[in-house]
């Protein structure tokens, strides 16, 4: 009667072990996932099993069969497919994109069935970018930009201006899964440099860069006279206007006195031992010939006598209450 309980015990024990491996308690375990164009993997059960014959097959193709020591491989897998007789784990050779996919195992001694994902991925090489043009308009003109690689699966693209990242917005479309960067209107501001990182599970690249010629203006003008925000000047005064516009490229600078053009081009105009005659207003006229646009800025220059003796003591004169007022609203806070 002992023996017969230690054998239907051992039975009963054995089929609950193959109850356990048939309900998915042995999970197949990649070394590698993802595994890149070349490597090889080796799909292994967890935990490690005895198989005395099974099968390997991955989606509807059958890889490989074994039963004890002997393994048969289909033709599609010659030398590239093997099986450990004792544990079942599969190893696959130079792996291509072509072998990801899912793979299940299945075995009669003992009873199972599991099964893994891999994906092969390519690695990226050779990140370039291409683009229509790259002589701009300010407002008129669109920059068209498509990043592409000699090789590479499942790619991600990230654009970049400097080091800033490139965001969809209004004026910024990204396309074809984000491979292509429009900018529409471009302004000066779109110059770059702009270049793509592209990327998967095991390998990156980046472009390099590419800037763009963008032309704008003239606009954006100002003039100083000597360094100074004043415009008045006594006679016999050394004046030197200067003139500025945003402008790419540089703008053509032409200056004018009361509306007459002067034989004078560039950003300074100089005036020496100034008389009361150059009193007036002086004008800078700006045009971009890229553009076609054009602007100006004026401003008014007085050219005063200086004040005589009795002239200097009658404004003090004039001051000094002035000043008087003044003094008394500052002191009397302190005295209430």
């Amino acid at each position: 009667m002992e023996k017969i309980s230690e054998g239907t015990l051992a039975i009963a024990l054995l089929a609950l072990i193959q109850g356990v491996l048939a309900s998915g308690a042995v999970e197949v375990q990649p070394s590698i996932n993802p595994a890149e164009v070349g490597d090889s993997v080796t799909l292994s059960l967890s935990p490690s099993t005895t198989l005395r014959s099974g099968s390997w097959a991955v989606g509807a193709s059958l890889i490989l069969t074994w039963l004890g020591d002997q393994q048969a491989v289909f033709p599609s897998y010659s030398g590239r497919a093997s099986v450990n007789v004792l544990t079942g784990a599969l190893t696959l050779n130079s792996v291509t994109v072509a072998d990801s996919g899912v793979y299940v195992v299945q075995s009669s001694e003992p009873q199972l069935r599991a099964n893994a994902s891999i994906t092969v991925l390519e690695p990226i090489s050779n990140v370039t970018l291409r683009t229509n043009q790259t002589n701009l308009m300010e407002f008129k003109s669109s920059a068209v930009v498509t990043c592409s690689v000699s090789s590479g699966s499942s790619l991600s693209f990230l654009w970049m201006n400097g080091s800033s990242e490139v965001k969809a917005s209004d004026r910024v479309q990204l396309t074809d899964e984000n491979s292509t960067l429009t900018i529409v209107n471009v302004t000066r501001y779109d110059q770059g440099p702009f270049s793509c990182r592209v990327f998967n599970l095991v390998s990156n690249g980046t472009s390099d860069p590419v800037n763009f010629t963008i032309s704008y203006g003239p606009d954006n003008m100002a003039l100083t006279v000597n360094g100074q925000n004043t415009t008045s000047f006594p006679i016999g005064s050394n004046l030197t206007v200067f003139c500025s516009a945003q402008s790419s490229p540089p703008a053509l600078l032409q200056w004018a006195f009361r509306g007459e053009l002067v034989n004078t081009t560039g950003p300074l105009l100089e005036l020496f031992r100034v008389g009361k005659d150059r009193s007036g207003p002086y004008s800078c006229l700006a045009f971009n010939k890229h553009t076609n646009m054009n602007s100006n800025i004026t401003t008014h220059i007085m050219i005063t006598e200086p004040l005589s003796g009795s002239e200097q003591q009658a404004v003090n004169v004039m001051l000094l209450p002035l000043l008087l007022l003044v003094e008394f609203l500052i002191l009397l806070p302190g005295k209430l």
